[in-house]
C-alpha cells in the first residue's frame, strides 16, 4: 500500500493548494506573509481564461 501511495502521489503532479503553500513557506517576515496572503486573495494563482 506504502508503495502505491508514493507513485500515486508523484504521478498527481503539483496541486494548488501546495503551489500556494509553497509561496507562502517562502515569507521572510510577518508584513512579507500578509502581503503574500493579499496577493492570493487578489488572485496571483487563479487560472486565466483569455479569449486569445
Amino acid at each position: 500500500m506504502n508503495i502505491t501511495n508514493t507513485l500515486r502521489g508523484l504521478l498527481r503532479g503539483t496541486g494548488r493548494r501546495d503551489v500556494v503553500r509553497e509561496y507562502l513557506d517562502q515569507s521572510v517576515s510577518l508584513a512579507d506573509l500578509e502581503r503574500r496572503q493579499r496577493e492570493i486573495d487578489s488572485g496571483r494563482f487563479r487560472g486565466r481564461n483569455y479569449p486569445f
